[in-house]
C-alpha cells in the first residue's frame, strides 16, 4: 500500500471510529427491552458483539455528505443494524448456513439455543420497525418515517433479503451462472446497503436525483462487499475473519466463478462504478469514495 493510500485509510479509520462510537451509544439507548431474560441475553449477545457497524455508518456518512445532521439519523441507522444483526442470527442457524462462529465469537444459536436465537432475531426485527414508527426528537416526520419503514421492509422481504437467502439455499451444490449469482447477492447483501444509503439520503430531505445517485453507489458497494466476503471465505483465516471460513465450498461464489484474481478485478470495477455515481457531489462525497476503497482492502 502506498504512503498516500495509508494516509487516506488512517484518516478514514478515524472517521469510522467516531461514527462507530455514535452508533454503539445509540444502540444501547435504543435496544429492545422485554420480559424474557433468556431472549434478552440472546439479543444482547448478538447485537453488542464486536462489529464494524458498516451499514449504519453508511447511513450516517450519506446524511453528512448530503448536508444533513447525522445525529438526527442515528435511531434510524440503529434500525438498519438491528435488521442486519437479526439476519445474521437467522443465516447462522443449522437450517440455513449452519455456521458456528459470527463476529469473532460462537454464533447466537450455539450459545443460547436455536429457539432463543430465532426469538432474538424477531425481537430485533420488530424493534427496528418500532423505532421508525415512534419517531425521535429532531428526526423526520411521520409520513417520511412511514416511507422509510416501507423501504426497509422491502429490503428485508420476499423481493429482498428473503429472496436472496431462499435462492442461495436452493442453489446449494449447483453450478450457477453470473446472473443468478448476482441475483442472490444483490438481494441477500446489496438490498440492505441500498436501504441504508436511501435512509440516510431521504431522512435529510435529499432531492430525488441525489437519492438515486447514492442508491447506485450503494448497490455497487454492496456487491463489492460481498465479493470481498467471498475472497475472505476462500483465502482468509478464521481468527482474522471473525467468523467461519470455507463455509461456501458447496456453493458457487464469485471466487469459484471467476477465480481469486477475477473476483478481485470484479470488486475493483464495482468500486469504480460506485465512485462514478458520486461525481455530481464533488469533493463533498470524498468520505464515501474513501469508504468504497476501504471495502476492497478489508480482511474481515
Amino acid at each position: 500500500m502506498s504512503e498516500a493510500a495509508s494516509s487516506v485509510f488512517a484518516s478514514l479509520e478515524a472517521v469510522l471510529l467516531d461514527r462507530h462510537r455514535l452508533v454503539e451509544t445509540a444502540l444501547r439507548e435504543q435496544a429492545p427491552q422485554g420480559d424474557s431474560a433468556e431472549v434478552q441475553q440472546a439479543v444482547a449477545f448478538s447485537l453488542f458483539a464486536t462489529s464494524k457497524r458498516f451499514r449504519p455508518i453508511l447511513a450516517l456518512l450519506v446524511a453528512e455528505v448530503l448536508g444533513g445532521d447525522s445525529r438526527s439519523v442515528l435511531p434510524a441507522a440503529c434500525s438498519i443494524e438491528m435488521v442486519h444483526t437479526a439476519s445474521l442470527i437467522l443465516d447462522d442457524l443449522p437450517c440455513m448456513d449452519d455456521a458456528q462462529r459470527r463476529r469473532g465469537r460462537p454464533a447466537c444459536h450455539v450459545v443460547h439455543g436455536e429457539a432463543n436465537a430465532v426469538l432474538a432475531a424477531f425481537t430485533l426485527l420488530n424493534r427496528a420497525y418500532e423505532l421508525l414508527a415512534q419517531g425521535w426528537p429532531g428526526g423526520p416526520g411521520a409520513v417520511l418515517r412511514h416511507e422509510l419503514a416501507q423501504e426497509l421492509a422491502r429490503a428485508v422481504g420476499p423481493s429482498g433479503m428473503v429472496a436472496g437467502q431462499a435462492r442461495d439455499l436452493a442453489m446449494t451444490d449447483k453450478v450457477l451462472d453470473f446472473a443468478t449469482l448476482e441475483f442472490i447477492h444483490s438481494r441477500k447483501t446489496g438490498a440492505l446497503f441500498i436501504a441504508a444509503a436511501d435512509l440516510g439520503a431521504r431522512a435529510t430531505g435529499a432531492a430525488p436525483w441525489a437519492q438515486r445517485a447514492v442508491a447506485t453507489y450503494a448497490k455497487n458497494l454492496g456487491l463489492a462487499f460481498q465479493i470481498v466476503d467471498d475472497l475472505i471465505d476462500a483465502t482468509g483465516e478464521k481468527l482474522e475473519a471473525g467468523k467461519d471460513v470455507g463455509q461456501d465450498h458447496k456453493k458457487t461464489t464469485f471466487v469459484s466463478f471467476a477465480g481469486v484474481e477475477g473476483a478481485r478485478q470484479l470488486a475493483a470495477e464495482l468500486i469504480a462504478a460506485s465512485q462514478e455515481a458520486l461525481q455530481a457531489f464533488g469533493e463533498a462525497a470524498q468520505p464515501l469514495r474513501d469508504l468504497a476503497r476501504y471495502v476492497v482492502a478489508r480482511r474481515r
